[in-house]
């Protein structure tokens, strides 16, 4: 885990008792939205009047519903105050600091409870904690 997001993750893990991104949000009074974000939006974060919301595009399937709910908590807990879209192919190849910081906090995060089994690749890890494929390959912890 990356040395920075190690306090923030067990805090939040202590706290809350889960790793559940879904289960965290709800109990930090994050509001979970779903709908339709068109083709190249997986999610976003934003503010308004006070009160937090996530919203996440309502045709991903589960696992990238749990992954974009964790990157977007990772905006809520290491960006306060800035609003950030996921982009689906232009965050793959060149993401913004920001974005690169959530990535690795919902890996972080979505990987805490969990340890590689013997013999057991990375690649094989990742997929089993429910890490969507395509972020495999482009961020590493």
């Amino acid at each position: 885990m990356d040395d920075q997001l190690q306090p923030v993750i067990r805090q939040l893990i202590k706290k809350h008792h889960t790793n559940c991104p879904f289960e965290i949000a709800a109990s930090l009074g994050i509001h979970i939205r779903f709908a339709d974000l068109g083709q190249t939006t997986k999610g976003l974060y934003f503010r308004k009047l006070r009160r937090r919301f996530i919203v996440i595009h309502n045709q991903l399937p589960p696992p990238w519903q749990r992954f974009v709910c964790a990157h977007e908590l990772g905006h809520d807990r290491l960006h306060k105050g800035i609003s950030r879209f996921f982009l689906e192919e232009h965050s793959y190849f060149s993401p913004g600091k920001l974005e690169r910081q959530a990535n690795r906090f919902a890996i972080a995060l979505l990987t805490a409870n969990l340890a590689p089994g013997p013999g057991e690749s990375l690649h094989e890890f990742y997929l089993r904690a429910g890490i969507p494929q395509e972020m495999l390959y482009f961020f590493r912890l």
